[in-house]
């Protein structure tokens, strides 16, 4: 089960994303993305994924097929600041799991 809500501010658009980013929940992340996005030209829109707590293959795909259309992905745990960095493929810093362990 996934959670999505936008925030729309001046300039920026942000969706957070909450739960679990797998299996049905991939599309509906997608279809609200092309709801909310199509037509639109704002300065910053950002997939926030610091409430997920999984994500799947075809969800990781999701995430890498909005991150080339423009989207900044902002994660907060280990797992998913690891899943992030491999999208967006930025090599992972000594300090990505700095408690010493990976949340998978």
């Amino acid at each position: 089960m996934v959670r999505i809500t936008i925030d729309d501010k001046l300039g920026s658009l942000t969706f957070l994303v909450e739960g679990k980013l797998a299996g049905p929940s991939v599309p509906v992340l997608e279809e609200c993305w092309l709801n909310t996005v199509a037509g639109r030209h704002q300065a910053i829109v950002r997939v926030d994924l610091t409430g997920m707590t999984s994500i799947d293959a075809p969800g990781r795909a999701c995430l890498a097929g909005l991150h080339r259309q423009g989207a900044e992905l902002v994660a907060a745990d280990c797992m998913t600041r690891s899943i992030v960095a491999e999208i967006t493929q930025m090599p992972l810093s000594d300090d990505v799991c700095p408690e010493g362990g990976d949340k998978t």
